[in-house]
């Protein structure tokens, strides 16, 4: 007995390989480029797609009957904040589910400083997820010189340099500003130049949350692309919006400067999520200079009479200019000291403490939440005519600018789970502002091109095989404000590097995702998981 189970084990080594180890089989391919979807099989090996075609004959491992689903490349979000989540949910589940195969994290000016060693971090934690970072510009600040409300040094910006061009080194993707935020807010353009151009000495992408999303953003967006030009980078303008009531419609103006920018041969391209509201922290209601020099300084502030006196009168200036009412817009999404206000506007909130109804007692509550330690929130601020423009203009990404959730934690945006899933049925499906493939092209290769991943963002022999199979007539998201935490229903098969993550719309065990390094004009070793 044992002789001849030895004798099967040796002819079954001898036995042909398959040609493939995934065969998908007479799939609509919507390829990733915006042309028209084609009928082909497509073949996957060793995590890279192996043949497009006319596959019959061949052999595979495993078979998959696409059963006239769509397959497309696996997005890309090119606008996330994972850090500090991705450690607790490394597969990165709220986004696979939505299809989500690589993101880009480190934007609005916050990553981790010391790249090298993150990424070290990240592959001993068998991701889900491809993950690439950018460097973030108030991070580096902080670093150097905490909070100060001034600017730089000379040294302290050779200091900084030094800072981004070592996590270039270590493969960030590019540099980020976040320009509301401190301590990147306190810094002049020709701070954010040479930093930016300490980026482009390696071939990075500028990716700015500009300095105003309203009134200003005309100036912002000058700004932002005089930066991109002296050194000489691609800019990706973030979240691309008109968060200003009054100034609903502005888009038209501010789109109109982006396109009048690429003719005269600036690559600048935008990104946006589908909703209306938009979700930061509390602090943006606050004037910046009252965030300066570190929490005892801030609270310093808030605690002299003549000093909140003076923040909330700003505050209340800053309101009226913004065009809304009271403080019902703002929508508490992470309040770690009292859990009950999460859902809740600041007005209602206001009223649970046992204030009246007044812009000044909202204003109070605030401040008082701010002593606290600040709460994560979520903004009404946008109109849906603007929204629609942008989504319209064929250089806009789709961008979640959410980040990996603990499932249940929370009241966070929708967008952390839904924003993909979002496009497809509302805008797609249900408005027809845009095709299937022209939604596909601007979650798979329009990041692919702006962040220079050269094997990723279309279904093309060789690329690495990450994968969506799915049926357009189904994908939903069911993420809302009031029920975020959902997962997005339809994506039916989500491969990572040819890993099976989603299996029949259920996730897996499994772990395919990688850390992506900027391209360097080199292909990776053997193993290693470069672009």
């Amino acid at each position: 007995m044992r002789r001849f189970l030895v004798l099967a084990g040796a002819l079954v080594s001898l036995l042909p390989a398959a040609d493939f180890d995934l065969l998908i089989l007479r799939a609509r391919v919507a390829d990733g480029t915006g042309n028209p979807w084609y009928r082909a099989d497509v073949g996957v090996k060793s995590g890279r797609i192996a043949a497009i075609g006319n596959l019959n004959g061949r052999t595979a491992d495993r078979r998959i009957e696409a059963a006239d689903r769509v397959l497309s490349p696996g997005f890309i979000d090119v606008h996330t904040h994972i850090e500090g989540a991705v450690e607790q949910v490394p597969r990165g589940d709220n986004y696979l589910m939505d299809g989500v195969t690589t993101v880009v994290t480190g934007n609005c000016g916050g990553s981790r400083v010391k790249v090298g060693q993150w990424f070290a971090e990240l592959e001993k934690t068998e991701l889900g997820l491809n993950v690439a970072t950018l460097i973030g510009h108030n991070s580096v600040r902080r670093e150097v010189m905490g909070t100060a409300n001034r600017q730089a040094t000379p040294e302290e910006l050779r200091q900084m340099e030094s800072l981004v061009e070592t996590a270039m080194r270590e493969g960030a993707v590019g540099f980020s500003t976040g320009l509301i935020y401190i301590p990147g807010t306190y810094s002049n353009t020709a701070e954010v130049v040479a930093l930016g151009k300490a980026a482009g000495r390696s071939g990075g992408v500028y990716a700015s949350h500009m300095r105003d999303e309203g009134e200003k953003v005309l100036d912002a967006i000058r700004e932002a692309v005089e930066v991109a030009r002296a050194a000489r980078v691609p800019a990706q303008l973030s979240h691309f919006k008109i968060d200003t009531p009054r100034l609903w419609g502005m888009s038209a103006q501010s789109l109109a400067l982006v396109e009048q920018y690429r003719r005269e041969g600036v690559d600048v391209v935008i990104d946006q999520y589908p909703y209306d509201h938009s979700s930061t922290n509390l602090g943006i209601t606050l004037p910046s200079w009252a965030l300066a020099d570190g929490e005892e300084a801030v609270g310093e502030r808030l605690s002299s009479a003549g000093t909140r006196a003076r923040i909330k009168t700003e505050m209340l200036a800053r309101l009226k200019n913004l065009g809304h009412a009271d403080y019902s817009y703002a929508i508490v999404a992470r309040y770690r000291p009292e859990q009950s206000y999460e859902g809740k506007n600041i007005s209602e909130v206001n009223l649970l403490m046992g204030r009246p109804k007044t812009i000044e007692n909202e204003a109070e509550t605030i401040l008082d939440l701010m002593a606290k330690g600040g709460a994560q929130m979520v903004y009404h601020s946008m109109g849906d005519e603007d929204m629609e423009r942008i989504m319209k203009y064929p250089n806009t990404a789709i961008a979640s600018d959410g980040g990996v959730r603990v499932f249940g934690e929370g009241m966070p945006h929708p967008r952390s789970y839904g924003t993909n899933a979002r496009v497809l049925a509302e805008f797609v499906r249900k408005r027809g502002l845009l095709t299937l493939e022209d939604a596909i092209r601007r979650m798979t290769s329009l990041p692919a091109r702006t962040f220079d991943f050269r094997d990723r963002g279309q279904i093309r022999e060789g690329f690495a095989a990450d994968l969506l199979l799915f049926d357009p007539a189904r994908v939903r998201d069911k993420a809302t404000f009031q029920q975020p935490h959902q997962y997005t229903e339809g994506f039916d098969y989500v491969l990572v590097n040819g890993v099976m993550m989603v299996e029949d719309g259920k996730l897996t065990e499994n772990r395919g995702g990688r850390v992506v390094r900027r391209w360097n004009g080199a292909p990776p070793p053997a193993g290693a998981s470069g672009q």
